[in-house]
């Protein structure tokens, strides 16, 4: 696809798209494999942290989340070892392709394909949000439904291949410029985090947006956790984001 136009473009949509030509040019995704501990056997169980730049955090945070909670089940120790891999993809979107393959079809090569995956952590949609009316200006907007059938996809195919699906709630981008947030899109963003929430088909529920959000604007970041474009988290934030993970998700049975 054409390279966008980078001038005149607002800050939010320009980092988005940068981050994702960055991506496609070549840069490693799944990087962070961190074991609890170094030793010959059992394999290390591998918990996957599959999305967009929100997990990828290349640009915006030093130490991205799926690193902070890599950091805290080392620490943690005791049993079989634990390693993330970081399957975030900048600018990609969970149902259409774009930066990269949409991540419903990319879900069986980044997730499913990984020796000893036990578990993934799905944080998609915000872009499957922001980019209708931004960088495709034309497109349809995208639906809860829509989105819901898309994470639905997910958790069959997991559960088929005996994996644990846990769903990510989408954090508040409101203030992102150039069209990336709209009201309507915090309509949809709200519906899906209701059925993240309480829908009870996936396994179980990461709540960044309760991590992350503004106890004053809720549809904000909490500007201590904003890297300035009011979309991607900084340190702090992504460090409060692997803090919030309760690590009982990922323990072995027995």
């Amino acid at each position: 696809m054409p390279t966008p136009p980078f001038i005149g473009m607002p800050r939010a949509v320009r980092a988005v798209v940068a981050l994702a030509l960055v991506t496609l040019a070549g840069v490693v995704v799944a990087r962070y494999v961190r074991p609890v501990r170094i030793r010959p056997a059992p394999t290390a169980a591998v918990v996957v942290t599959f999305g967009d730049s929100l997990t990828e955090g290349a640009g915006f945070a030093a130490r991205p989340w799926p690193e902070v909670l890599a950091g805290r089940l080392r620490a943690r120790g005791g049993g079989t070892p634990v390693a993330v891999v970081n399957a975030g993809l900048s600018g990609n979107r969970l149902l259409r392709d774009g930066y990269g393959p949409s991540g419903v079809k990319r879900f069986d090569g980044d997730v499913l394909a990984r020796p000893g995956a036990r578990w993934v952590t799905v944080l998609e949609g915000t872009n499957d949000l922001g980019f209708p009316g931004s960088v495709e200006p034309n497109a349809p907007r995208t639906t809860s439904e829509q989105l819901v059938d898309g994470y639905r996809q997910l958790a069959r195919r997991a559960h088929a291949a005996g994996l644990k699906l846990y769903g990510v709630t989408l954090p508040p981008f409101e203030g992102a410029e150039g069209g990336y947030f709209a009201p309507d899109k915090e309509v949809v963003r709200q519906e899906v985090n209701a059925w993240i929430r309480t829908s009870g088909e996936l396994d179980g529920v990461l709540d960044f947006d309760a991590a992350l959000r503004d106890p004053l604007h809720p549809t904000r970041l909490r500007p201590a956790y904003d890297s300035g474009d009011h979309l991607h988290p900084n340190d702090a934030g992504h460090r409060a984001m692997g803090e919030a993970v309760d690590l009982r998700l990922f323990e072995e049975p027995g």
